[in-house]
């Protein structure tokens, strides 16, 4: 299965006055039912508890069961330190670091970050739909 590495702030909910971002709870639903999850964000170094404490302010009871499933990530100065670059995946973030963006240049695999922009209210749906092609070119 894909793997999908998945930021907080600026990616399920919007960075500035935080609230979910449109669409999150159908967007919740997808990611975990296609993907093998993992959190990528400052709220879980090592302990993905601490992330859902931190969204159970903002999210349904129901999204926030489905996102029980999303396994925790350890890293220290970049995020790219906790991705597997060998594995098949994607990483959604709003905000990469440039040299997490040359990390992931350097090993071929710069295309699999997919930058979230929230300023656009259909900025979820296009980006599940993007994800949704790129799972049905895996498919044999």
């Amino acid at each position: 299965m894909t793997k999908l590495y998945v930021d907080i702030d600026g990616v399920l909910l919007t960075a500035k006055h935080t609230r979910p971002a449109p669409g999150v709870e159908e967007f919740v639903v997808f990611v975990t039912q296609h993907f093998e999850c993992y959190w990528l964000t400052t709220h879980c170094k090592g302990d993905g508890t601490a992330a859902l404490r931190y969204l159970s302010t903002y999210l349904p009871a129901s999204s926030l069961t489905q996102l029980g499933a999303v396994q925790s990530t350890n890293w220290d100065a970049l995020k790219t330190e906790a991705i597997d670059l060998g594995a098949d995946f994607y990483w959604l973030e709003d905000q990469p670091f440039q040299a997490e963006i040359a990390c992931l240049e350097a090993a071929g695999v710069a295309d699999r970050l997919l930058v979230v922009d929230l300023s656009t209210p259909e900025a979820l749906r296009q980006l599940q739909e993007t994800l949704r092609q790129a799972l049905q070119k895996q498919q044999p």
